[in-house]
Order: C-alpha cells, then sequence, then structure tokens
C-alpha cells in the first residue's frame, strides 16, 4: 500500500515538471557565422506548442514585401514552417494574436488569413500597435497549437 502510494506521488510529480523541447526549423538557421537569435522559434511542451511572432520577411533576404498581402502570406508561411517541425498543421492552431501598425490594414490581412485558417477558426486576437521589432513591418503574429 504505500509503495503504491509512493509511486502514485512520484508520477504526479513527474507530470508537473513538463518536458520542454526547442522547434527550432532548418530554414530559420541564421547565415554562417551570424549571431544566434535570442529566441526560439518555438517551444512544444506537453504537446501545445507556443509559437514566437513572425513577420512577413523573406528568409532568404530578410526583406519585407511591398505588397501588404505578400506580408501577411510570408509571416503565414513563417508560422506554417514551426508548425511542421513540431508535427502540426495549421488545423492545430488554438489561439492566434496579430498585432497590426495600422488597424486599417485589418480586412486585407483578414482575406489572406481566411485562406488559410479554416472552420472551426482557432481564437484569434488583433490588436493595434505603434511599430515592431522590424521597422518595415506591418504586422507581426504567433499563435498556439495544440495536436
Amino acid at each position: 500500500m504505500l509503495r503504491a502510494l509512493l509511486l502514485t506521488m512520484l508520477l504526479s510529480l513527474a507530470s508537473l515538471h513538463a518536458e520542454k523541447k526547442v522547434i527550432a526549423p532548418p530554414e530559420f538557421a541564421g547565415a554562417p557565422g551570424a549571431p544566434a537569435p535570442m529566441f526560439s522559434a518555438g517551444i512544444l511542451s506537453d504537446g501545445t506548442l507556443y509559437a514566437a511572432g513572425q513577420i512577413g520577411t523573406d528568409l532568404k533576404t530578410g526583406a519585407v514585401p511591398d505588397s501588404f498581402e505578400d506580408e501577411v502570406k510570408l509571416c503565414l508561411d513563417r508560422v506554417g514552417i514551426i508548425l511542421k517541425a513540431a508535427g502540426m498543421t495549421f488545423r492545430d492552431v488554438v489561439s492566434v494574436q496579430v498585432y497590426l501598425t495600422d488597424m486599417d490594414l485589418f480586412p486585407r490581412m483578414n482575406a489572406v488569413y481566411g485562406n488559410v485558417f479554416q472552420a472551426p477558426r482557432p481564437a484569434r486576437t488583433t490588436v493595434g500597435v505603434t511599430k515592431l521589432a522590424a521597422p518595415k513591418a506591418r504586422m507581426e503574429m504567433t499563435v498556439t497549437a495544440r495536436k
């Protein structure tokens, strides 16, 4: 009886300390000799993926396209790369946060977004911000996904 109780307690304690796995897609690897980023593209913990905020830059050039719709597509492509590296798809996304530097861009972002996220769509928050870390970026997106 005491052994069973101890075993149950140990198993309970083990589950409290969830394993964290860094999701580092090879597509996100920097140029040789470049400093490592100060964040992980994603963290998988207890079956839940927490993706870092993504902007719509080209992975090879780092450029933000002139077309806002292309910027949104590139942003979603980057999110898709993180999801794939974690063994997930857009259908596994449960929550999305979108940050726009101009809320007038919302309908244009939403049109592209609606082509990627199918019903039932994830919960979403969209917030207007004055600026983002990348000076030319007009939007950033982060997602939480669960298998």
